[in-house]
């Protein structure tokens, strides 16, 4: 078509439509890479055929913002019905761009939750809807409330997961881990959070990971109802920090796994039973075996077993090393939460064979199956001498 062509066939719809009582909003594709002039003169045309909303979209997502403020700056004086802005986001600027438009004096934006859309997406409606709260004082019909939960409804339908980085709804958007971060947003939410996750229907999380500290913990487990003094704090914070610089992430159900266990074992250092060392070889047609050196009071004693698997055989070694006359009566493993890198609880039942058989439960919790199983063991054999030798 050439330019007439289309500014006729543009009016004819327009009248049409609008001789069928429908409202009408009009875009000219493509609107900001469109000549100047030309475009000024669509907008007068379909203006006198009657149409009730201008659209000037920016279909390939070229535009900057300081471009975008001089081109509706440049077509408001021939623009007297509410212009509409329509913006992709192939630099990333969808939200800029449709926020620049406002500000020079356009009275709709087009939107998609999530930011969904054509190729890179269109304007996410969350972030335009907080940017116009925000910069420019202005409400909109959106119940913001309602965001957060709308948000994660249109992922799972449409089966595009939302960026743990998405501003406003994604996952990270009020996590704070950050030992500084933490103690300043629990005092003051907005040191670090530019609007509160309740505006949005979101909820602020505290998450655990090396750079946590101990009111990152404290509050984390505040959650739960618990509450540890401050060595017990500092002792989850160390696991927790030797956990996740081995690349293991720490999800609550794991975290106060690790507190009930501080709070339940007794300090390592004070067990008079203490493994010293310990290795464990196994492999494709390899028996099993295991060495271990056990500190008794004082007196270390070595030795070596073999198994049917490595735990097998490290619990054999260690009992070689104690006495014969303990028996396993009971050994439990569960993973705490999913996953392979799930953090594991093992519990140990030993029974010594004496006059009036002593019994002891031991328990540990760790990523290393067989470290655990280990730690439960020594554990629940500390607890049978302290028994026996009272």
């Amino acid at each position: 078509m050439t330019r007439e062509q289309v500014k006729t066939k543009a009016v004819e719809t327009i009248e049409y439509a609008k001789g069928h009582g429908l409202t009408v909003e009009f875009s000219c594709e493509d609107g900001t890479r469109t000549d100047l002039d030309f475009l000024k003169e669509m907008h007068l045309a379909v203006q006198g055929a009657g149409v009730d909303k201008i659209n000037l979209p920016d279909t390939v997502g070229t535009m900057s913002p300081a471009a975008m403020e001089y081109l509706v700056q440049s077509i408001m004086p021939v623009t007297k019905v509410p212009l509409s802005m329509h913006c992709h986001n192939d630099f990333g600027l969808a939200v800029a761009n449709s926020l620049a438009a406002v500000r020079q004096g356009a009275r709709q934006v087009h939107v998609c939750v999530n930011g969904l859309g054509e190729r890179c997406g269109n304007a996410s409606l969350e972030e335009v809807v907080l940017g116009l709260i925000a910069f420019f004082d202005i409400s909109t019909n959106v119940e913001t409330k309602k965001i957060g939960a709308t948000s994660k409804l249109v992922s799972r339908l449409t089966g595009f997961p939302i960026p743990d980085n998405k501003p406003v709804v994604g996952a990270n958007a009020f996590a704070h881990e950050s030992g500084i971060h933490v103690h300043g947003v629990l005092k003051d939410p907005s040191t670090y959070e530019a609007f509160c996750p309740e505006l949005v229907g979101m909820r602020r999380n505290i998450v655990v990971g090396k750079h946590s500290g101990a009111h990152s913990i404290k509050e984390k487990l505040s959650q739960y109802a618990i509450t540890l003094n401050e060595e017990q704090t500092m002792e989850v914070v160390d696991k927790v920090k030797k956990l996740a610089e081995s690349g293991k992430e720490v999800d609550d159900a794991e975290l106060v796994a690790l507190a009930s266990h501080v709070i339940g074992q007794k300090e390592k250092e004070q067990r008079r039973v203490q493994l010293k060392e310990f290795t464990v070889f196994t492999g494709l047609n390899i028996t099993p075996t295991s060495t271990v050196v056990i500190d008794i009071d004082g007196d270390l004693r070595r030795s070596a077993n073999v198994g049917i698997g490595p735990v097998d055989a490290a619990l054999n070694a260690i009992r070689a090393a104690v006495s014969d006359r303990i028996t396993l009566e009971e050994y439990r493993l569960s993973a705490i939460t999913g996953g392979s890198d799930a953090l594991c609880e093992v519990t140990v039942k030993l029974k010594l064979k004496e006059d009036g058989d002593v019994m002891s439960v031991g328990k540990s919790i760790g990523t290393d199956i067989v470290l655990t199983s280990v730690d439960a063991t020594i554990a629940a054999i500390d607890r049978l001498y302290s028994r026996k030798n009272a």
